[in-house]
């Protein structure tokens, strides 16, 4: 049940905190010395996590509301709200550089977590040597479309066209996370899209061998990323479906009770 702004004013403090509910994970935390402190409580690479946003009646339930929604936005975004509020702050404070090149390493430092060393380093070297020499000191809300596609063309002249889509992807997480941390307007990328050279497809052989299933199993076990991926890398090899099917199933479509629990076992 939502929350409506008579109960917020008609709240009274007890001899503990206690908590009013809003749906979503955002809350209202009544004091003991009558305090009225808005929460929200939200999980990020597996950790439970919990936000301040304000005061009442500072902030209203509508603006609590806004803030909550920009908060899951920023999550979707796989931003921590946590980490992009502490960094709005700093930039405000004139801890925090403006430059592209600044933000992309604040960026990474945030975003590496959770990742394998291997992965989380290759994304790293390739904005030093593919992104930062070009558009590194110029500041985050500088970086435009055209910015963009001059880096990524020059791959494409290189031959990598794959490695120029994988460029865009990142710049387009760092210029997610200027906007987030208020130091760019939006990210450019999406304006991007249609645009670059596409790679030719290639078939992708499939596992037969079962040591090398058992080995892909395993993997899928061992995957720390989010819980959204890790619950769908589970569910790949007992549905056998397409990525895109996977993602977009719904729970009617799902029959847990004919699902082989020997198979689920095993797995």
């Amino acid at each position: 049940m939502k929350l409506v702004d008579i109960n917020i004013k008609r709240a009274k403090p007890t001899e503990k905190a206690y908590k009013l509910f809003d749906g979503g994970g955002l809350f209202i935390e009544i004091t003991p010395t009558g305090g009225k402190l808005w929460r929200y409580k939200y999980r990020f690479e597996g950790t439970t996590k919990k936000l301040s946003i304000g005061k009442y009646p500072d902030i209203s339930l509508q603006e609590a509301r806004r803030r909550h929604q920009e908060a899951r936005e920023q999550l979707v975004q796989g931003i921590d709200p946590g980490v992009a509020k502490k960094a709005l702050k700093k930039t405000k404070d004139g801890l925090y550089s403006d430059s592209f090149e600044a933000v992309a390493r604040e960026w990474f430092e945030s975003w590496k977590i959770g990742k394998t060393e291997k992965h989380a380093e290759s994304n790293l070297v390739r904005l030093e040597k593919n992104v930062f020499p070009y558009i590194g000191n110029m500041q985050a809300r500088d970086v435009k479309a055209p910015e963009v596609l001059s880096v990524c063309k020059r791959l494409e002249k290189r031959g990598v066209l794959e490695m120029a889509h994988r460029i865009k992807v990142i710049i387009s997480q760092v210029m997610r996370y200027a906007t987030a941390t208020g130091r760019a307007e939006r990210d450019p990328c999406p304006d991007l899209r249609g645009i670059l050279q596409t790679a030719p497809s290639k078939p992708l052989p499939s596992i037969t061998d079962p040591k090398e299933i058992s080995g892909l199993l395993q993997s899928i076990d061992e995957y720390r990323g989010s819980n959204i991926v890790q619950a769908a890398l589970a569910l790949a090899p007992l549905v056998f479906v397409r990525p895109g099917e996977l993602r977009n199933a719904k729970w009617a479509d799902i029959d847990l009770g004919r699902v082989d629990t020997n198979v689920i076992n095993h797995i």
